[in-house]
């Protein structure tokens, strides 16, 4: 019999339909679905192909092309984070930089013989019994008061020590005596070759106040190298205690330091130049330090048109223990930073004429995710001690401030204070001295975890110098020059000056090219997805259509047939415990049934031929007969009461 139009419509409808409930596909149907549908080809091939061998190769093939897909998008995706470097020069009217001017020697030496005599007696005392030799004449006699009582309990608890030998024997230097050394040996100068016996190694023992047998031993290979380090010790104890006005007043003035001043070709003066007091080098002066709201610039290059200062040292007023060159450092920064002169700082020599050209650069790096730089330092959680523009020196100094204040007890002498702290001294902090040692190894150890939480700055200004030195002043100027230089400074120096007592520096542009490196996101998006899509076109012939027909058949498919069969699974096992009851045994008749042969399921499809003969007959019901023969359903008979266009037949024209 002919089907119903009306039946083939409806057979076409539920054929493309999607399929739902038992009659829904399994993964390895979808799968096969999606290979005959797909537009990338390898997948297609590999059904369709005849022979193993060729669908071997064809999944060799397919799986290499993912692989390599996913390897280079990788590879794209590593690389969108990546910055090409770009350097502009530009030629124009260019601010003149901060110059931070300090003598190596921080405080007059006949100032401070006062506060030093003891420590200074200490020392000539230890020279003496370790080299055998007293003080020779000097240029200018430097005597010191009489031994007393301040301080001179902890010369001798920290005495320098001569190490004997190698078996933790020491002699005392102060008293002769000689002690058993306790604890730790630490060797400052292991990169030094002691061309010496193990007699000539001499050092130091610091104790935990707290605890006697807790002790670090520190020695020197070279004996300048352990009396210096002695020296500065005892030297920072003595200094912390003393206000910061007198310290001031100890060390030299603006008149004392600086003899001529030129800028741009015009005259200047102490005017110019604001005074900061350095714990480690007294009184230093910054020119252009732009406190009063002006910045001076330069619009010509060449040394006539920077800075030039004549400065005078005065050598012969030189701590002899605490420094042993002659001349004065200067540091080239930004006005907004902090001058770190014991860092970075640029020794002058005297009886020299010192030229340092510039070269300014401007650099901008880009932040996270590019980098891991800090624009403000606002998310670096340590306090700026320092009252400037953030950089790295100021997260790692004011981090180990505040590690020093937090284990100590007190703050170090060379860095500013912390809110509600004070500086470390042997009589209020005995045990400082110790503390700080073994946290300043940990911090060089990285230990402190201060390098791993400080991070660079973004963006910063550096001044690349160039230095040449000429002697100054020339053989045939010296006389009168020095001459015209003693007139001007007479009434002050009453003396004569010598050339060693002074320095000539200029400090200029040597071009005013304005170099500015900036960092730029090599990729953009656009160029990300133009590089996903050439790699996906290139080995999987596939495009964004594609790559969202693999999400949808790959994971909304695949998990919407995987959660469908683990819900029919959960509804069969709870339908039949229910059927069981409580305590009833599953019966033996209970045959699993699943899928399009479970009756129970109801859908809106009517089973098949094929299907119906496998449904269960229901329970009492006789067996099925053959039915006689109807031949009224020979007769043809249409099953709508109107015939449909379509299946009009045409008749001949």
């Amino acid at each position: 019999a002919a089907t119903a139009p009306g039946k083939k419509i409806t057979a076409r409808l539920k054929r493309t339909l999607p399929v739902r409930g038992p009659q829904a596909p399994t993964l390895s149907e979808l799968m096969r679905w999606y290979c005959l549908n797909t537009n990338t080809h390898g997948c297609r091939r590999i059904v369709v192909s005849r022979g193993r061998l060729r669908r071997l190769l064809w999944i060799l093939l397919t799986l290499s092309a993912v692989g390599l897909i996913l390897w280079q998008c990788a590879e794209l995706l590593m690389n969108y984070y990546s910055a090409s470097v770009s350097v502009t020069v530009q030629f124009q009217k260019l601010p003149f930089p901060a110059v931070t001017i300090c003598n190596i020697n921080p405080y007059k030496y006949s100032a401070m013989k006062e506060y030093l005599s003891e420590l200074d007696k200490e020392t000539k005392k230890a020279l003496e019994t370790f080299y055998g030799f007293s003080e020779g004449k000097s240029k200018v006699r430097r005597s010191v008061d009489e031994w007393n009582s301040t301080g001179s309990d902890f010369f001798q608890q920290i005495p320098l020590l001569k190490v004997e030998d190698f078996s933790r024997t020491a002699t005392d230097l102060h008293s002769g005596q000689k002690r058993k050394i306790e604890g730790s040996v630490f060797h400052k100068d292991s990169s030094i070759v002691n061309s010496g016996d193990s007699n000539d190694i001499i050092g130091f023992q610091l104790c935990d106040a707290n605890n006697s047998s807790e002790c670090a031993l520190y020695t020197f290979s070279s004996g300048v190298n352990a009396i210096q380090e002695w020296y500065k010790l005892h030297y920072m104890n003595i200094m912390a205690q003393i206000p910061l006005e007198t310290k001031e007043k100890l060390s030299y003035s603006a008149d004392d330091l600086l003899l001529t001043c030129f800028f741009d070709g015009l005259s200047c003066d102490k005017r110019h130049f604001t005074r900061f007091h350095h714990p480690l080098h007294g009184n230093c002066y910054t020119f252009n330090s732009g406190e009063n709201g002006t910045i001076l610039s330069t619009s010509t290059g060449g040394s006539e048109y920077g800075l030039q200062v004549v400065l005078y040292i005065d050598e012969a007023d030189y701590n002899p223990f605490l420094v042993t060159s002659t001349g004065a450092k200067i540091i080239v920064h930004d006005q907004n930073e902090y001058p770190f002169i014991e860092d970075i700082g640029t020794e002058i020599e005297t009886a020299a004429a010192t030229s340092i050209g510039m070269h300014f650069t401007r650099s901008r790096k880009l932040s996270k995710p590019y980098s891991d730089c800090t624009e403000t330092g606002a998310d670096i959680p340590v306090e700026n001690l320092y009252n400037k523009s953030y950089s790295l020196q100021i997260c790692l100094h004011s981090c180990f401030q505040k590690a020093m204040v937090d284990s100590c007890g007190c703050a170090q002498y060379a860095q500013p204070l912390p809110a509600g702290a004070e500086y470390c001294n042997y009589k209020k902090n005995p045990n400082w001295m110790y503390c700080y040692y073994r946290l300043h190894e940990k911090f060089v150890k990285e230990q402190l975890g201060c390098q791993q939480i400080c991070k660079d700055a973004c963006s910063f200004k550096e001044w690349a110098l160039t230095t040449s030195i000429a002697q100054w002043p020339s053989t045939v100027s010296e006389d009168w020059m020095l001459r015209v230089l003693s007139w001007d400074k007479g009434q002050k120096l009453n003396k004569k000056l010598n050339k060693t007592d002074l320095a000539n520096l200029m400090v200029f542009y040597k071009d005013l090219n304005e170099r500015f490196i900036s960092e730029n996101p090599a990729n953009t998006l656009v160029i990300l997805l133009s590089n996903f899509g050439g790699q996906l076109g290139l080995w999987m012939s596939c495009s964004v259509v594609c790559v969202i027909e693999i999400v949808e058949v790959f994971f909304i498919d695949s998990l919407s047939i995987v959660m469908r069969r683990q819900w029919q699974k959960a509804k069969k096992w709870w339908n039949d415990r229910k059927r069981a009851g409580p305590g009833k045994p599953p019966q033996a008749g209970d045959v699993e049934r699943q899928g399009h042969d479970n009756p129970v399921c109801i859908d809106e499809d009517l089973p098949t031929f094929n299907t119906a003969l496998r449904l269960p007959l229901p329970q009492d019901s006789p067996l099925p007969r053959t039915p006689p023969p109807n031949y009224s359903t020979l007769r043809l008979e249409t099953a709508f009461t109107e015939q449909l266009p379509d299946t009009l037949e045409l008749g001949p024209h």
